[in-house]
């Protein structure tokens, strides 16, 4: 199926992880996919992958939370492509903090990376996706939906993301595109691999993010984006869909 034949995905976080299993998703579905993130060598095996698959990927490194270099990695993705129609923001970082510990300088590395990169990756974006009729799937978390100890920085900064897809949805429903996230519980990622842990947690605290049912795959989250990127997500906007195991719900 080529639900993305002729269309541009400029996806952040494409170097590994979930940005990269949709990279090698939505290329295998026809797009022409602009990938952005700070780790060059993660990046260009991206590309490899994408093209040893038949897809075709450009990409560049640029430290999104600068809101200068949002602009740039934009411009970038539509010189190199001529337009926009999807920005996928999944570039984020996961951090454990007692919150009495935490500095200025750990708190703004969390909220740069995963709330104003987002933000202002959406502001450069809009105007392309409005010429193309575009779509944006941003990349939540089950933590921006409910509270878990020791991680109140990525919290605030994942609800930041549900709440900006919300608002972005109603300020932009007559513009035709549409905007939306996915909220992931535990995904299996080299990232979440390498997570580290205070001395004194108390881990009774800390609420699975698998639910009952165990981490998702960073091709599972893929899957999810790709759909809602898709024209067949037509009627779906503001939309925040869970993927948690059931934590959401109860479990």
């Amino acid at each position: 199926m080529q639900r993305f034949e002729a269309k541009v995905a400029l996806l952040t976080g494409a170097a590994s992880g979930v940005g990269r299993a949709t990279a090698l998703r939505l290329a295998a579905e026809g797009a022409s996919v602009f990938g952005v993130d700070v780790d060059a060598e993660g990046l260009e095996e991206t590309g490899r992958l994408v093209a040893d698959a038949g897809g075709q990927m450009q990409g560049a490194c640029f430290d999104l939370s600068q809101p200068e270099l949002c602009d740039q990695a934009v411009s970038a993705c539509v010189e190199a492509y001529g337009g926009l129609d999807v920005l996928g923001n999944i570039a984020g970082v996961s951090r454990f903090h007692i919150f009495t510990e935490i500095t200025e300088a750990q708190w703004d590395f969390v909220m740069g990376v995963n709330l104003k990169g987002v933000a202002f990756m959406c502001r450069a974006a809009i105007p392309h996706l409005i010429e193309r009729q575009g779509s944006i799937v941003n990349v939540a978390s089950v933590a921006g939906v409910i509270g878990q100890a020791y991680t109140v920085a990525y919290c605030v900064s994942k609800g930041g993301i549900v709440q900006l897809t919300r608002a972005l949805a109603m300020e932009y429903i007559h513009q035709g595109i549409r905007v939306n996230a996915v909220a992931p519980g535990g995904v299996d990622t080299p990232m979440n691999q390498k997570l580290e842990f205070p001395d004194g947690m108390d881990w009774k605290l800390v609420r699975p993010y698998s639910g009952r049912r165990g981490q998702a795959q960073a091709e599972e989250i893929a899957a999810a984006i790709a759909y809602l990127a898709s024209d067949e997500a037509r009627p779906v906007h503001g939309e925040i869909l869970s993927i948690d195991g059931g934590v959401h719900a109860g479990g």
